[in-house]
C-alpha cells in the first residue's frame, strides 16, 4: 500500500508499505483524511527530536473501519467513521500508574516514534479508536489537536469564573481558545502577532484579542482584568518571550499552562514564582476525556471548522503541500490530506 515517507529531512517520496494485519483486539483503518501537525512539520525540518527517519507521518486521523478483531466487543461497525487517540501507554511507568496515561514515560505517538497514519490502511487498538456519529468528516481529523489545548484547559483547573490569557492562535492555540472559552465558560484574552489568526480565534471562544505586535500587552492586559492580570495563563507558542510572558501577566497566585516547549534556554527572575505562589504547568498530549469533550463541542456545531481547514489537498499532493507549509508556515493554520479514492 502508497505512503508518503519523510525520507530524511527536508525530502519526502511515496513508499509503499505492506498491508497491517489486525490483532484480535485491533481494527483495521481505510484512512481517509490526515492532517499535518506542527510535529510533522519539524520532522522535515529535522527539528523534531524524537524522530528517526524515514518516517511515515500523520496523526491527526479521520478513518473507516475496514475490518474488525474477532476480540473486538463494542459498538463498532463496518464502515463506520472514526478517529483514533495515536498515542501508547505502557501501564506501568510512574505516570501511568497514577492514571496520567498521556504522560507515560515510554510512550509512542503515531508519526513520531512509530510509523503514522498517511498511508491506505492502519490498525489500532479498539480501546485507542472513538466514533462520532453527528460529524462531518472534516471534523474528525480536527479532534486530535483541538484535544491538545482542551488537555492544557484541564490542567490549568480552568472553570467559567477564570480569565485565560493564551499565547498564540496556531491550532494548539485555537483548542485551548475554544476548551476555555467555548467549553469551560471562562473569559478569553487571546494575543497573537497575526490579526487573521485572531479573527479566527474570536470565532473559536476568544471574548479580547491582542495584537502584541503593536499593542501594549501588559497595559491593555491590566485594562482588562482590572488590574489583577489573568488567572490564568496559557503557552501555546514555544517561544522564550511567552515562556516568560505568562508568569510576568498572570495574577497573584494564578496558574501558568505550558504546552510549547522552547528549542532554547528560558531565564526567570524566580522571585515571580514565589511572590505570587504560581502553580506552573506542564501539559502533554490529550487523554480520552479531551477527545471526549471536543466531540461534544463539535457536535454543538459552535466551532468553525472549516475556517481552522487552510487547505485540503489529494494524496498525491501531500508532499508538495508539506513543502508549501514549510516555506511560508505563518499563512497556514492546517492542512488536510485526502486519501479517498
Amino acid at each position: 500500500m502508497k505512503a508518503l515517507t519523510i525520507v530524511e529531512p527536508g525530502k519526502a517520496a511515496y513508499t509503499q508499505l505492506d498491508m497491517p494485519a489486525i490483532g484480535d483486539s485491533e481494527v483495521l483503518l481505510k484512512i481517509e483524511r490526515v492532517g499535518y501537525c506542527g510535529s510533522d512539520l519539524n520532522t522535515y525540518r529535522g527539528l523534531n527530536p524524537l524522530v528517526s527517519y524515514p518516517r511515515v507521518p500523520g496523526h491527526e486521523i479521520q478513518g473507516r473501519i475496514a475490518k474488525i478483531g474477532r476480540r473486538v466487543v463494542s459498538e463498532f461497525e463496518i464502515g463506520q467513521l472514526v478517529t483514533a487517540l495515536p498515542y501508547t501507554n505502557c501501564g506501568i511507568c510512574s505516570a501511568c500508574r497514577v492514571g496520567r496515561i498521556n504522560a507515560c514515560k515510554h510512550n509512542q505517538t503515531l508519526g513520531v516514534q512509530r510509523e503514522g497514519a498517511l498511508t491506505e490502511f492502519i490498525a489500532i487498538p479498539h480501546e485507542k479508536v472513538l466514533a462520532a456519529p453527528g460529524l462531518e468528516p472534516q471534523a474528525f481529523a480536527l479532534i486530535e489537536p483541538l484535544a491538545v489545548g482542551f488537555h492544557a484547559v484541564d490542567r490549568g483547573r480552568v472553570t467559567r469564573n477564570d480569565t485565560v490569557l493564551i499565547f498564540g492562535c496556531g491550532m494548539i492555540g485555537l483548542g485551548a481558545i475554544a476548551g476555555a472559552g467555548l467549553d469551560r465558560g471562562a473569559t478569553v484574552i487571546a494575543v497573537d502577532l497575526d490579526d487573521h489568526k485572531l479573527a479566527l480565534a474570536r470565532k473559536a471562544g476568544a471574548d479580547e484579542i491582542i495584537n502584541a505586535s503593536h499593542e501594549d500587552l501588559h497595559a491593555r492586559l491590566q485594562t482588562l482584568t482590572d488590574g489583577y492580570g489573568p488567572s490564568v495563563a496559557i503557552e501555546a507558542v514555544g517561544l522564550p518571550q511567552t515562556f516568560l510572558g505568562c508568569v510576568d501577566e498572570v495574577g497573584y497566585a494564578g496558574r501558568v499552562v505550558y504546552i510549547g516547549y522552547a528549542r532554547e534556554p528560558v531565564s526567570y527572575q524566580t522571585k515571580l514564582f514565589v511572590l505570587k505562589e504560581l502553580d506552573i504547568l506542564g501539559s502533554r498530549g490529550s487523554t480520552q476525556t479531551d477527545f471526549e469533550r471536543v466531540i461534544a463541542m463539535l457536535e454543538a456545531g459552535c466551532y468553525p471548522v472549516n475556517e481552522t481547514i487552510t487547505e485540503t489537498v489529494p494524496f498525491d499532493h501531500a508532499s508538495e503541500a508539506l513543502a508549501r507549509w514549510d516555506n511560508a508556515p505563518g499563512k497556514i493554520t492546517k492542512i488536510h490530506v485526502t486519501l479517498n479514492d
